[in-house]
């Protein structure tokens, strides 16, 4: 893995990753359109919202996204007009109704740093280890084909820590193709653990818990309406 800097771990640092599934863990995409529609919707929320999306990755009973908001708070409107568009769409095609989704999505706060390459890399190995593909960027429907291939999809921003993988652009991709391939078991463990906030004790001293979602502090705010609650560092892998 390459080197990363302080500035990325107390600057400007504070991203989520963010899961969803099909109510019942049944397919939510079936067939190439619906991944299609799906990633156009991606791309025009993140032009409404100011989203940098990372990395992604949609499953056929799931998505993953590693994604940065400038408001936080509008992660909730974000993603609920992105999932209620997208079953619009759905029970359209299929002339059904009810419940798509596995009620409110996951939200784990992430540093930046190692976090996020080791995030980004568990994203985007959902299709490997599913015994899809047998590489990453052989996928058709995630952020791995930019890094690995430079393939622009419209929707991934790049990380902000993609240069250390090598000076030229070529480079880069394949010191990054490298790093898919040598993961980390224990690593990944931690992205499953959607309950717990992946950082250094500096980073999770500045999270504060509000509407059930976890944020960053922000200067100002009335402390009525968000509360802050303790964190147990040694449940922290």
């Amino acid at each position: 893995m390459p080197t990363y800097t302080r500035k990325h771990q107390l600057s400007g640092s504070f991203i989520f990753h963010l899961i969803n599934r099909g109510n019942k863990k049944e397919a939510v995409f079936n067939e190439t359109k619906e991944y299609l529609y799906f990633i156009k919707l991606l791309k025009e929320y993140r032009e409404k919202f100011n989203l940098k999306i990372y990395h992604w990755v949609l499953m056929p009973n799931h998505y993953h996204l590693l994604l940065e908001i400038d408001e936080p708070e509008r992660i909730s409107s974000c993603m609920a007009g992105i999932n209620r568009a997208y079953s619009c769409y759905y029970h359209k095609n299929y002339l059904t109704s009810g419940f798509l989704w596995q009620g409110r999505f996951k939200l784990q706060p992430v540093q930046k740093g190692e976090y996020l390459f080791a995030c980004g890399r568990y994203i985007e190995r959902n299709p490997v280890r599913a015994n899809m593909v047998f590489q990453a960027q052989d996928y058709l429907f995630s952020s791995a084909r930019f890094y690995c291939l430079g393939e622009q999809d419209g929707v991934t921003t790049e990380s902000p820590i993609f240069g250390e993988f090598g000076q030229d652009v070529n480079l880069r991709r394949m010191a990054y193709k490298n790093f898919l391939s040598n993961f980390d078991n224990n690593k990944e463990e931690m992205f499953r653990r959607l309950d717990a906030p992946l950082g250094d004790k500096e980073f999770i001293s500045k999270i504060i818990k509000g509407r059930g979602r976890l944020f960053p502090k922000r200067r100002g705010r009335p402390r009525e309406r968000i509360v802050a609650q303790p964190v147990d560092y040694d449940k922290i892998t």
